[in-house]
């Protein structure tokens, strides 16, 4: 059957008219800030769920209800949700030494422990992990409302650095630390790590230190299973140029200001 053919469309102009949101307007508009951003940062929701609030009426700027998306409002503006004036929350930082039996997300259907029973009294404001640990590892783990530091610090473009003491069922022969120096392809891609090395110098070759950026799910532990080993203890004693000194297992602190700025400056 022969093809029907149909004239080219033509256009009158190379510019474009169609809308392209600027991704760095709240910090073009005098202080702006968009109304699901506000609401996110009231600890209300994300600002995907704040979409929905916003359509659904139950929000008001300074009395008068606002429906319409992509909204900006000012600091000084008065906010109101489902009846309730809300304030932006102060962002909040803690670093929690992670025991070992915990999950780390927020609510598990399971019912089994989370990381946030923990945390339960360290603020007022909402708090989350920033990435996550297995159920059986320790070590840091980071809270925070700062949802944007969040996303930079588990974003892989940041290559933010972790190291884990390893602690293995048998010595790890040196062939096989030459391996994991050079690479190792697992069945979601090619890893290599920054460094490893034996942590003890008493001939106890059970015990490495991992230096990797990766944050893919489980990646240590699937490093050694590759070779042969399993890990018996796995413990991150670094996160994003945070250390565990003098913060006990199962503790958390709040994180002091220069280390805030150390974390805003690597993301």
């Amino acid at each position: 059957m022969e093809r029907k053919k149909y004239p080219k469309k033509t256009f009158k102009s190379s510019k474009s008219t169609s809308f392209k949101p600027d991704r760095n307007a709240d910090n073009k508009n005098d202080g702006l800030i968009r109304l699901n951003k506000y609401l996110a940062n009231a600890g209300v929701c994300s600002r995907r769920e704040a979409d929905k609030l916003i359509e659904s009426g139950i929000v008001k700027v300074n009395g008068k209800i606002v429906t319409e998306l992509g909204t900006k409002i000012s600091p000084d503006d008065k906010v109101i949700c489902g009846g309730e004036s809300l304030k932006r929350e102060r962002k909040r930082y803690f670093l929690l030494n992670k025991p070992k039996d915990f999950i780390t997300t927020s609510d598990d259907p399971h019912d089994r422990k989370t990381v946030m029973v923990l945390m339960q009294n360290a603020c007022q404001e909402r708090i989350y992990p920033v990435g996550r640990l297995d159920r059986n590892t320790l070590g840091l783990l980071l809270f925070t409302n700062d949802g944007e530091l969040a996303k930079k610090l588990t974003h892989p473009k940041h290559n933010v650095k972790k190291i884990y003491h390893v602690y293995l069922d048998k010595p790890l022969h040196k062939s096989d630390i030459i391996e994991i120096t050079n690479g190792i392809e697992l069945e979601d891609g090619f890893i290599k790590p920054d460094k490893i090395s034996y942590v003890s110098s008493e001939h106890d070759n059970t015990q490495v230190g991992l230096e990797l950026h990766s944050g893919k799910n489980r990646i240590v532990r699937r490093i050694f299973e590759h070779l042969g080993y399993k890990v018996i203890k796995l413990d991150r004693v670094f996160f994003a140029g945070l250390t565990k000194k003098d913060l006990p297992r199962g503790k958390f602190r709040e994180l002091t200001q220069e280390e805030v700025n150390i974390l805003k400056r690597i993301a």
